[in-house]
């Protein structure tokens, strides 16, 4: 599995944290320093089953600066949407985990962590 961080970010922290504690192995991808191209937001989306302006940080300044808050949400613009997050990543909600099995999800808490985690031998 592969986890896209923000290294300044808590939410990262714990996420890793978890996948550590468990022995998981993960590849990190500091995704400010390596940001992912527009086809592969895309295909993110797809395997989060979400739209790019739900994986949005809206508050940042330069959603603000973009006027995101105002942007209509729909299929007109979804490409404008991915579009900005590929040219500011900072956009980007975080962490997220994509797993081998071609699952991804928003890491931003410990049941989502926990998720993308193999279920133990005799587990339910």
């Amino acid at each position: 599995m592969e986890i896209w961080i923000n290294p300044a970010c808590s939410k990262c922290a714990s996420a890793l944290s978890l996948l550590d504690e468990d022995g998981a192995p993960y590849t990190v991808r500091r995704y400010l320093d390596d940001p992912p191209t527009a086809a592969e937001l895309q295909d993110l989306l797809g395997r989060l089953n979400l739209e790019p302006w739900d994986i949005t940080r809206t508050g940042e300044p330069v959603a603000v600066d973009l006027g995101l808050s105002t942007l209509s949400k729909d299929p007109g613009t979804r490409d404008r949407w991915i579009q900005a997050l590929a040219a500011y990543p900072v956009l980007i909600q975080r962490p997220i985990i994509t797993a081998d099995d071609g699952t991804a999800v928003i890491a931003r808490s410990e049941e989502a962590v926990r998720s993308t985690l193999p279920t133990p031998a005799g587990g339910n």
